[in-house]
């Protein structure tokens, strides 16, 4: 038996944010990163909607681009002052993500991020507060996944907190708000919602429920992807690509996802490499190697009128390169020297990432390893 879980309410499409009209409550809370959502005006309209709603709203601002325990646990604070019985993520994923755990702290104020790392720890929530998530960027479709990924900069240490009990009660997918992304994020936050669609597809427990989506998904990557980036200004672009987003993030929410996080993962805590940059450079050997014990790949290639899992690798580093993402992790600008010395650890870690107990072929470490060599020399692997 399988269970499929999604917020209560996502509305999506062009100017769906007045949807905030129709929300029920007294006080919000809107979270959000730097000046972005000011700048583009996207917080004085959900400030102006919310109002209609008959909601008066208070910001907290600041939330860094890897949130950190100790701003989540200033916002639970401003949180507890403010009383909100409506919390609002607006932005990145780091704003929304903080603002989940911001929300768990809000009603459980004894809480540790230690234990909270558990997995599905978080106790039953709604108890003085829903959520709503509304997403400015296109990639990891945590508007409608219960995970929050916190750092505890003291330790050094990136803790995912993995529970549907943060799922959120209404997503709002709404591509007018991604018009002001710079092509450098558009590029890996697209690639990123492709690794989602395709880890989702091929993972061990996939089903039909969450296959529909991640292929999907899939298909709207890579039909619009390449315009969303050259032609930012294009709505219909804009908005195929935050429907992928979340799509991709219904199937994998559901089913997981596989090595190409499990090592991507690695690569951008140690040097930097943007999350959807890593998995763009690490997806087409993964499903190379995947390849061996499922024929999935052959699907996907299908998509674009190709037959095997090589043509849906090459068409990967196709689109990779019409976006303007690197090839390798030499590429990136990675020494040799620094890779050498890392690269067992890197290995070792990946190994133990949760993500690696769903991907569809088990991979020991000199796989592993053999995987990050080729994708930091920009090579192809026949294992």
């Amino acid at each position: 038996m399988a269970k499929f879980i999604v917020p209560k309410e996502i509305f999506h499409g062009l100017g769906s944010l007045e949807n905030l009209k129709e929300l029920k409550g007294k006080k919000a809370v809107i979270v959000i990163g730097g000046n972005s959502v000011r700048a583009n005006g996207s917080l004085k309209r959900t400030e102006d909607f919310l109002k209609e709603a008959g909601i008066s709203s208070v910001v907290f601002s600041g939330v860094e681009a890897d949130p950190s325990i100790d701003t989540v646990k200033r916002g639970a604070d401003f949180f507890t002052q403010e009383q909100p019985d409506v919390i609002v993520g607006l932005g990145g994923c780091s704003a929304i993500d903080a603002a989940k755990a911001m929300w768990v702290y809000y009603e459980y104020p004894e809480s540790t991020l230690e234990e909270l790392a558990a997995p599905f720890a978080v106790k039953k929530m709604r108890n003085k507060a829903y959520f709503v998530a509304i997403p400015s960027t296109s990639g990891t479709g945590t508007e409608i996944t219960g995970l929050s990924v916190i750092t505890d900069k003291e330790k050094g240490t990136k803790y995912p907190i993995v529970s549907h009990e943060l799922t959120p009660d209404v997503a709002i997918v709404d591509g007018e708000l991604c018009e002001s992304m710079p092509a450098h994020v558009t590029a890996n936050t697209g690639l990123d919602a492709l690794s989602h669609g395709v880890e989702a597809y091929v993972s061990n427990i996939a089903d039909r429920y969450n296959d529909s989506l991640a292929k999907g998904a899939i298909e709207l990557v890579f039909e619009n992807l390449p315009t969303a980036y050259a032609e930012p200004n294009n709505k219909e672009a804009r908005q195929a690509m935050h429907d992928a987003s979340c799509m991709a993030g219904m199937a994998f929410t559901n089913v997981w996802l596989g090595i190409v996080h499990s090592m991507s993962h690695q690569i951008g805590g140690t040097f930097g490499i943007p999350h959807g940059c890593g998995n763009a450079i690490l997806m087409p050997n993964v499903a190379r190697f995947n390849s061996k014990v499922t024929d999935k790949y052959d699907d996907l290639a299908e998509l674009f009128g190709k037959s095997n899992a090589e043509d849906f690798a090459q068409g990967i580093e196709d689109l990779r390169s019409k976006v303007g993402v690197v090839g390798s992790i030499k590429e990136y600008g990675v020494s040799q020297e620094e890779w050498d010395a890392k690269l067992d650890t890197l290995t070792e870690n990946a190994m133990k990432d949760p993500c690696t107990l769903f991907n569809p072929r088990k991979p020991k470490f000199e796989e592993i390893k053999a995987i990050y060599q080729a994708c930091y020399e920009g090579t192809k692997i026949d294992f």
